[in-house]
């Protein structure tokens, strides 16, 4: 939320408290995804950077593909114009989403080869990098392989190795905390790392994405 929202919730309660439930009460018969796509949309038409970043990955997690976000985008575009949406894609491709990679566009999720099994210690965080566009930071409990997308949840920044101090990952941008033997966010943010599905498959660990 911005320093200006933060500003009026404490100076206008009341008055902001209207406003957000007039907001929730609005969309109340909206699935999460199509509410995403819309916040997505006012988002590149008041041109409104940290929102946009926020939105773009939070319709991916209700569900939306890269190619719906995309089609929203274009869809508005007699009304957002070819500046604003040239804006939004600028920073998408800042953003750096995999899954919007024109290579990656339409491709369905499949499985993954990351490392072989005998590379990954028992109680140690394993990080793989750049695998089919990805990069994955590995936790081995004996026979149980937890494989944690390296990117923040929060604006899918990409978290370097070098953010890991012990069993601890903190995030470069807003500093949010992540217990890489868990996934949960410990300090600063709210959720948790994104956790691919992973098997063996001889002798080699694969994740699902």
């Amino acid at each position: 939320m911005s320093d200006a929202l933060n500003y009026l919730i404490k100076a206008r309660p009341e008055a902001m408290k209207s406003y957000f439930a007039f907001v929730k009460e609005a969309g109340k018969h909206l699935d999460p995804k199509t509410r995403s796509l819309i916040s997505i949309i006012t988002k590149v038409d008041s041109q409104t950077e940290r929102g946009l970043r926020q939105y773009l990955p939070r319709a991916l997690r209700d569900g939306a593909t890269p190619n719906e976000v995309l089609d929203a985008i274009l869809m508005a575009f007699p009304t957002l114009g070819l500046a604003k949406t040239i804006w939004a894609m600028d920073i998408l491709l800042d953003m750096d989403i995999p899954e919007f990679r024109t290579e990656l566009l339409g491709i369905e999720a499949g499985w993954h080869d990351l490392i072989d099994v005998a590379d990954v210690k028992d109680g140690d965080i394993t990080y793989v990098e750049d695998c089919d566009g990805r990069s994955v930071f590995v936790y081995r409990s004996g026979d149980e392989y937890r494989v944690y997308d390296s990117r923040c949840p929060h604006q899918v920044t990409n978290i370097p190795r070098l953010a890991l101090d012990g069993m601890c990952l903190t995030c470069p941008k807003h500093q949010w905390v992540f217990d890489v033997s868990t996934g949960e966010c410990v300090a600063k943010g709210n959720r948790p790392l994104n956790r691919f599905e992973s098997r063996i498959e001889a002798d080699r660990l694969q994740a699902h994405w």
